[in-house]
């Protein structure tokens, strides 16, 4: 398992549009994709699991993937994290 942390840094945290991102760069690989904050996780491939994790500004999320491109796909989402999803 490889897992990462990464802190929300775009102002309006966690919506719609970054879920959908999120959603579709974890669906790019094989492995199970989870994302955890303080005791909760939830699969990053789905959209609906995201929006409930009420992440805002400043908040830490643990990347955490398991499989065979496990390194690449947290890799990948820490880009996105780190652009601030492509909004600012």
């Amino acid at each position: 398992m490889t897992e990462r942390e990464v802190t929300i840094t775009n102002r309006a945290g966690i919506h719609a549009r970054p879920a959908a991102l999120i959603v579709q760069t974890a669906g790019k690989f094989a492995s199970r994709v989870h994302l955890k904050k303080g005791t909760d996780s939830i699969n990053a491939k789905s959209i609906m699991g995201i929006l409930t994790l009420g992440a805002s500004y400043g908040t830490p999320i643990v990347i955490a993937a398991e499989g065979a491109d496990e390194a690449e796909a947290v890799e990948a989402l820490a880009r996105l994290f780190g652009n601030r999803f492509e909004e600012e």
